[in-house]
């Protein structure tokens, strides 16, 4: 069992963990909730034979010698047997952030955006200005997203009436302009968040549908990029310099079918190769995605890797679900400890050099947050028995 040393980590990562989304709600349920930019669906059903996606594995299908870091560049495995990934070891720098690990802390590009642990406020400091966005009483900071060049501060209202008020800040010239309820293409109470690739991801209506809607961030323009189908819904969404993508679920009893799609010029695609109704996030490849599942729908919080690109189908393992990260040119999730004394893991996978773990928790049993990327910067916390810390480290 993994050590939770304090009430306030529990609390700060109760959100992620905890199931949020259920096909048991109506509509009004379809936009789900997030938490510092963490993502949660419903429940799956069982494989259904009308699931728009295939087959392939829900666990680690084999425990032989796994591949060398650099064997996905020539084709391996398949979709219903992918090839076992084992992890190397690549430690990144990392060095402690400054200030109380109760805050939660996203660094890049000279850039530091940090959370009070009560949600209350949030505090950016770039090119030696400060600027600090205050929650009301009756709001919460939801999400704060940093990409290097933006910064994102969203404020959810408490008693879920309200749309989200949500200020974004030009990082290279310190304006700020504010999206909300009353903009063009508005936002709606909770909904998912996504920043990324010089512009945001956010859910919005459309006529009774319940939509994603993209803001290219420079010029401010917005558009509703696709719709949910009539009691359907969406939440994890995530932005790579390949796409878009987002984990859609079903209205279905007593639990919903998710299926991660890609969007696309004309809607959106199931992401090929993941098991029906059981997935968690995904990421979009150039030539595939990397995806999560979770194999056993008791413990919502255990998920497991997979990632397709070109003619490779690989397994990357255990993970901890809703971690799963794009950064610089990575795909990053989180690790529990395998075994009674094990570290937990920040795992990284790229392409063309495979999988390493990048960074361990100090001793004793610990958990991770889910990693925080800010364009060239990656943060994460750990809580251990020996003590909590927050780090940060370049990638390269």
């Amino acid at each position: 069992m993994r050590a939770r040393p304090t009430t306030a980590a529990r609390s700060r990562l109760a959100a992620g963990a905890a199931l949020l989304l259920a096909g048991t709600l109506g509509l009004g349920g379809c936009a789900g909730t997030d938490s510092q930019g963490k993502d949660r669906a419903g429940r799956a059903s069982s494989p259904s034979p009308t699931s728009p996606v295939s087959s392939s594995p829900t666990t680690s299908p084999r425990a032989t010698a796994a591949p060398s870091a650099s064997a996905n560049r020539t084709p391996v495995g398949s979709a219903t047997d992918p090839a076992v990934l084992g992890p190397g070891r690549d430690l990144l720098d990392w060095s402690p952030v400054p200030g109380s690990v109760k805050d939660t802390v996203t660094r890049g590009g000279g850039a530091t955006l940090s959370v009070d642990e009560a949600g209350s406020r949030a505090r950016l400091e770039a090119k030696g200005a400060s600027v600090t966005i205050t929650a009301t009483s009756r709001q919460q900071v939801s999400d704060a997203l940093l990409d290097g060049s933006w910064a994102v501060v969203v404020l959810r209202d408490r008693q879920e009436v309200q749309p989200a008020s949500t200020t974004v800040v030009d990082l290279r010239t310190g304006k700020r302009f504010t999206i909300d309820g009353s903009s063009a293409v508005p936002t709606v109470n909770g909904g998912t968040w996504a920043l990324g690739a010089g512009h945001l991801l956010h859910a919005t209506t459309d006529r009774g549908a319940y939509c994603v809607a993209s803001v290219d961030l420079a010029s401010r323009a917005a558009e509703r990029d696709w719709c949910a189908p009539p009691r359907q819904g969406f939440n994890a969404a995530r932005i790579t310099p390949a796409g878009d993508t987002l984990l859609t679920f079903d209205g279905g009893r007593p639990v919903a079918c998710r299926t991660p799609v890609r969007l696309t010029n004309t809607g959106a695609s199931p992401i090929p190769g993941v098991a029906p109704c059981k997935a968690w996030e995904s990421l979009a490849l150039d030539d595939g995605a990397v995806w999560s599942v979770i194999p056993n729908e008791h413990k919502i919080d255990e998920s497991h890797v997979f990632a397709h690109t070109g003619a490779s189908w690989l397994d990357l393992g255990p993970a901890t679900a809703g971690t799963l990260t794009w950064c610089g040119n990575a795909a990053y999730f989180v690790r529990d400890p395998q075994r009674d004394g094990a570290a937990a893991a920040l795992m990284r996978w790229r392409p063309a050099d495979g999988l390493d773990v990048v960074y361990e928790s100090p001793g004793g049993q610990a958990f991770l947050s889910a990693p925080r990327c800010g364009g060239d910067t990656m943060t994460v916390t750990a809580f251990a028995q020996s003590g909590d810390e927050q780090v940060s480290a370049p990638l390269t």
